[in-house]
């Protein structure tokens, strides 16, 4: 892939920055940097969440599913007053969700009409869920291993008209298409180019008949369903993170080489890396995604850059966002570790000592898919954090 000169990307774009409260402002936009709202479940404060999405428009609910195998639904906007002084308000648990999952929860997808939802986890499982009745319709796939995924399963999306197909990834290289209208346990179909595990899952908005997916084998992979076509793209490290654009002619990815790349879908010409010396990924599968009308790239930290120590040790995680289109970070957002913080428990190192868990932000959601005016990060602290207005 090659990557242009950065005039010969975009028009010219001058950016005026300024600091109003518990704002960055950029050309009459605001970029949230203080929590406004924490979510939190019963447990929640000793498991970590590992996905995390809104409800589809009007984005009014978010939904988590977490390592106690719980999938959660809230509503930011109804709250209860803050429990302390200086402590930001509790929204309102409306739903929990148990008994499918007997691992952790590691993605969710939430249909179009908002009536249902799909979730992966660990467990090899993807289950299709009603919302008004908190139970399962279906188990995609059979008891055995005969027709469903042979490991944990990263990632799943709806796709399709009317949601009538689920899009699931997992550790086990492959992809798979289920028919939610059909009463089979087989798949309708299984593609298995990649030599290591799906990551993540993109679908574009616009209605085409693709999926494009994100593979530890370091390539991005678009698949044309129509034509029977399939496009590799080599981003040589392995792919944590896909997020596309709302007209879906670029696409945001995430690796693990401690870089964000913006490419054009038509020619895979990478238009903008975004970087910054005092941000690492190199471990863990950390989300990022486009925002505030996608002029910012946000993601979230993993905590392992020598920066980041001095903060990780006062309990807070840490959120960058960079400019879409000059790729000038433009603020790094603190992340308490929220809930009670002295229910945080401790990790065994390789050394065999307790060492105190960082809050690493992994998964990060914005309202409208990008165009709303909040969003919410979660991560090892179990708490979710929700930044904008209410």
């Amino acid at each position: 892939m090659v990557t242009l000169p950065t005039g010969l990307v975009f028009m010219s774009y001058s950016v005026e920055v300024e600091n109003v409260d518990s704002f960055l402002v950029l050309r009459n936009h605001t970029m949230p940097t203080t929590t406004t709202l924490e979510l939190t479940g019963r447990y929640s404060a000793a498991c970590p969440i590992h996905a995390l999405t809104y409800s589809s428009t009007p984005s009014t609910y978010i939904l988590t599913g977490s390592s106690d195998r719980s999938i959660r639904l809230y509503n930011p906007t109804t709250t209860t007053p803050s429990p302390s002084p200086g402590h930001p308000p509790i929204g309102r648990l409306i739903q929990t969700y148990t008994g499918a999952h007997s691992y952790e929860v590691l993605s969710l997808s939430v249909s179009s009409q908002n009536d249902r939802f799909a979730s992966s986890g660990g467990d090899r499982t993807v289950f299709l869920w009603d919302v008004s009745t908190a139970s399962t319709i279906r188990r995609l796939g059979s008891n055995s291993t005969t027709f469903s995924h042979t490991g944990r399963v990263n990632t799943v999306v709806f796709s399709g008209h009317d949601d009538s197909l689920v899009i699931s990834g997992g550790h086990d290289t492959t992809v798979r298409i289920w028919d939610t209208k059909s009463s089979s346990a087989k798949p309708i179909q299984v593609l298995n180019d990649a030599k290591d595990a799906i990551t993540c899952l993109a679908t574009p908005q616009n209605g085409e008949p693709e999926i494009i997916t994100g593979s530890v084998d370091g390539k991005v992979r678009t698949y044309d369903v129509r034509m029977g076509r399939c496009v590799a793209d080599v981003l040589g490290t392995p792919v944590t993170s896909l997020s596309l654009s709302r007209d879906g002619k670029t696409l945001l990815v995430g690796g693990l080489d401690s870089k964000i790349r913006l490419f054009d879908r038509k020619n895979g010409t990478c238009l903008k890396t975004y970087e910054h010396p005092g941000w690492r990924n190199t471990e863990l599968r950390v989300q990022s995604c486009l925002g505030g009308k996608e002029r910012y790239v946000v993601a979230g930290d993993e905590l392992t850059s020598p920066d980041t120590a001095a903060q990780s040790s006062k309990e807070e995680g840490k959120i960058w966002a960079w400019d879409l289109l000059t790729g000038k970070l433009v603020a790094t957002v603190p992340v308490p570790w929220g809930g009670d913080a002295s229910n945080k428990k401790v990790t065994i190192g390789r050394d065999g000592k307790e060492k105190a868990r960082k809050n690493v932000v992994s998964c990060i959601a914005w309202k409208e898919g990008g165009f709303g005016n909040q969003f919410c990060v979660g991560g090892t602290s179990g708490v979710v954090n929700v930044y904008g207005e209410l």
